[in-house]
């Protein structure tokens, strides 16, 4: 399994990283601290999370290799997930979209930058 973000997602997430910084891909179910919600839809529902690098992360018991490094996830999470997957950002909606072999996973992905104190309020998805 693996993810590869396009450029144009690299130009959005790369500068809120950091050697003192970790990536997480968070299934949006409310299970752990950075889950924002488990509302009942009929979707799937992801988030790019950005944590302190010292940040507890115990629900995260797995990982995917990308080309901004790896992506901690909750292991269950797989089953939503394709082996080969895209995160690319679209300009004109101000989103980031995940798409894997299947096609799309999550069209409206947020992006959360918790070492912001303002992260949450930021994130487009809202």
């Amino acid at each position: 399994m693996n993810i590869k973000f396009d450029e144009d997602a690299i130009q959005k997430i790369q500068p809120m990283l950091g050697d003192d910084k970790k990536l997480l891909l968070t299934f949006e179910d409310g299970v752990g601290q950075y889950s924002q919600h488990a509302m009942i839809h009929m979707q799937v529902q992801f988030s790019i999370n950005i944590v302190a690098k010292d940040a507890p992360t115990d629900e995260y018991d797995d990982v995917i290799p990308s080309n901004l490094g790896d992506l901690l996830i909750k292991g269950y999470s797989k089953e939503d997930l394709d082996n080969n997957m895209v995160i690319s950002f679209n300009k004109n909606m101000n989103t980031l979209q995940l798409h894997g072999d299947g096609g799309p996973i999550d069209d409206n992905m947020g992006l959360i930058d918790f070492t912001d104190p303002n992260g949450v309020k930021k994130n487009p998805a809202r």
